[in-house]
């Protein structure tokens, strides 16, 4: 562990520079993880349509400009809150199959078959993404379908020229988008990962997206599409059926509150496991004096990953679909119980994960796409929605152009089989027909004495909870700006693998000799997720102008992203 350019500036105190510049708007913002579906809401939002309106535009842009991770053939959550306080909760996460089983991946003799979960049309859950959008828009939008839908249309009819980071996403998944001839036609042009400024033309997603604008979700659950989807599946040993794509239904749910240093927080319920396990690591974390220990210090870390660790614990054994299981959200929201686990954490001495108890493993891929809109009445959207890995199943569905999930993936596929990210659950994620995966995905909103004042989200798995849960105390307790709040390095524990992961330079080498001698393994290199965030009011916490001042961040780690305003 070498002193590096990082550590030496974080040694010295909070005053670093950024990668990216934050950008400032009076009226709207909106941040994505591409410009150019940052450029289609704000558009969108200066035509008079509301930041529900701009987030259903942005999310069919990404099907078209982010087509590894942004997606009409996977699903995901949205948040929203309302200036007068008022809040929502779409769930339009992915299920599984009717015909799916517990075995399903395993072969005759009980072992896990590689690969199978993860690459193909077997891998994919029923999508929701499109119902979940209709159901946002007829609940809270304010503009025709059709009007929300023509910019995503053009993108891919007309084409879009693809930067570093598009190419670089294709290159990733070349060799398994290689095995889909649909695929592969589309995103592997001369049978090689396209070269930055080709021009990419989606001319099948093209007419998928002009049959959804014109007969909304029936045309992808009742009509072509879906009849398309499931000839594709049942010609390669898929198990998708048209009886689940109609039966297919999004959920209104209560979003879950909690409370962080005088800080309201609106975040997802179940079956994300992201707000009931961010809320108890911050409840772990409110007694200490963080600011106090030092940013990213021996004891600042050793609580981190302790609140870390503990958190995770709950949330690998007790979480699931809330249709399929009774979740223990009431007990991790508790701040007794925080107090509880306080403790049981050992000044200067790390807590061997095994001590905590034992639960089954199960995977779930880094690749979410997170979002955020916020318009010029107040009304604030946070939305994160996933194929799971970098373009799902690596499958496209016959002529439709729709990417599919690997959704099943993120089922405990075998208790007790070791995953692909090291995440951990118990038999509550386990295989059932119409269940929806457990997911991390985390749109979150915070407000303080009732006014709205961030909207964050993050992609990367079980990343994304301790993303956003060090950004928080990094604009409350640190007190930092926005950008730098969500592009300061990160650490991450998630109980199993017992090991302290963090972005190259998060410490000294000082202080990760400190952590080694606290008991602590360390991994160079996380997979850190990228924050997209929405600040209102200022450029940090303590700012409040009494006239809306919107504040957009986009992490340095996704540099295609861009916060728009206007």
């Amino acid at each position: 562990m070498r002193p590096t350019f990082w550590a030496a500036i974080l040694a010295a105190g909070l005053g670093y520079a950024t990668a990216s510049l934050a950008e400032n708007a009076d009226h709207a913002m909106v941040v994505s993880t591409q410009a150019l579906a940052s450029q289609v809401g704000a558009d969108i939002l200066k035509k008079g349509g509301n930041a529900v309106d701009a987030a259903i535009a942005v999310g069919y842009a990404l099907a078209v400009v982010h087509p590894a991770a942004g997606n009409i053939g996977g699903g995901g959550f949205m948040t929203i809150r309302y200036k007068d306080g008022t809040s929502h909760f779409l769930d339009f996460r992915e299920r599984a199959p009717k015909a799916a089983t517990p075995t399903m991946f395993q072969d005759g003799f009980g072992q896990v078959v590689p690969h199978l979960s993860e690459v193909g049309f077997l891998a994919a859950a029923v999508p929701g993404t499109v119902a979940g959008f209709e159901l946002a828009r007829e609940k809270f939008g304010s503009r025709p379908r059709h009007d929300l839908m023509a910019p995503a249309i053009e993108l891919a009819e007309q084409g879009f020229v693809m930067g570093e980071g598009d190419v670089r996403n294709i290159a990733e998944a070349a060799e398994d988008l290689a095995k889909d001839p649909q695929a592969a036609a589309i995103f592997l042009p001369g049978g090689k990962p396209p070269e930055p400024g080709f021009r990419l033309i989606q001319a099948d997603l093209a007419q998928s997206l002009k049959l959804i604008a014109k007969d909304g979700k029936d045309a992808f659950y009742r009509g072509p599409i879906a009849k398309e989807i499931i000839a594709a599946s049942a010609a390669h040993h898929g198990i998708l059926q048209l009886a689940d794509f109609a039966a297919y239904a999004p959920h209104q749910r209560q979003p879950i509150q909690c409370r962080y240093r005088g800080f309201d927080i609106t975040t997802a319920p179940p079956p994300s496991s992201g707000g009931a396990t961010l809320c108890e690591l911050l409840n772990i974390l409110e007694a200490y004096d963080l600011k106090a220990m030092g940013f990213h210090s021996a004891a600042e870390i050793h609580v981190l990953a302790e609140a870390m660790r503990h958190a995770f614990f709950d949330r690998n054994r007790s979480m699931g679909d809330p249709d399929f299981v009774e979740n223990q959200v009431e007990r991790m929201l508790d701040k007794g119980y925080a107090a509880d686990i306080r403790r049981h954490i050992r000044r200067g001495k790390a807590t061997p994960s095994r001590q905590l108890g034992s639960v089954e493993m199960s995977r779930e891929g880094n690749h979410t796409t997170d979002y955020m809109v916020i318009d010029r009445d107040g009304t604030a959207v946070s939305v994160i929605y996933t194929l799971n890995d970098w373009f799902g199943a690596k499958v496209v569905a016959g002529h439709t152009g729709i990417v599919l999930n690997n959704e099943m993936d993120d089922f405990a596929v075998k208790p007790g089989t070791p995953n692909l990210d090291g995440l951990v659950t118990g038999a509550s994620n386990e295989i059932r027909p119409g269940k929806a995966p457990l997911s991390s995905m985390t749109p979150t909103i915070l407000s303080q004495n009732g006014q709205t004042r961030l909207l964050i989200g993050s992609f990367g798995s079980g990343t994304i909870i301790t993303s956003i849960a060090q950004a928080i105390v990094n604009l409350v307790d640190f007190r930092m700006s926005l950008q730098d709040a969500i592009d300061a390095p990160r650490i991450h524990h998630q109980w199993l693998p017992d090991h302290i992961s963090y972005d190259d330079d998060a410490f000294t080498a000082e202080t990760g000799r400190e952590l080694l001698k606290m008991g602590y393994s360390l991994m160079e290199g996380t997979q850190s997720g990228a924050s997209e965030a929405i600040l209102v009011g200022g450029n940090r916490l303590s700012d409040n102008s009494p006239t809306p001042i919107y504040v957009g961040a986009n992490d340095r780690r996704a540099p295609m992203g861009a916060a728009i305003g206007w």
